[in-house]
């Protein structure tokens, strides 16, 4: 199956953190808006690299790591950056989701394709 070959479900949180952070930037809170000046912008792009990292860790799994890893420091920074992560829910979806990236292991290799591997010669 296509999802199991890569970090599926890391990237799908990740950019779902970012989408929710993006709509929670755009709230109005009875007579209160919560963005203004450079702080709207931090509450823009940070949300839009969180998406971007979530299609990149999907469509390139071999850099997982490393996308994984800045999108835990970009949702951490979102903390102060972006109305409280996104009222911490988008954080933490996005903070599971980068874990869950770096954690990946990969494709299982099955027995089959085991076998066909040559043995290593031991002398002893």
């Amino acid at each position: 199956m296509w999802r199991r070959q890569r970090p599926f479900i890391g990237g799908l949180l990740v950019a779902i953190g970012g989408v929710e952070m993006f709509f929670s930037g755009q709230l109005d809170i009875g007579h209160l808006h919560v963005q203004m000046g450079i702080e709207g912008m931090q509450a823009t792009i940070i949300p839009v690299v969180l998406l971007l990292l979530g299609v990149l860790v999907i469509t390139m799994p071999a850099h997982h790591i490393f996308y994984g890893v800045i999108a835990l420091a970009v949702s951490i920074y979102s903390l102060i950056g972006v109305n409280l992560g996104g009222f911490l829910i988008g954080m933490l979806l996005s903070t599971v989701g980068g874990i869950l990236t770096v954690a990946w292991m990969g494709p299982k290799v099955s027995a089959s394709s085991a076998r066909e591997r040559p043995e290593e010669v031991t002398s002893t």
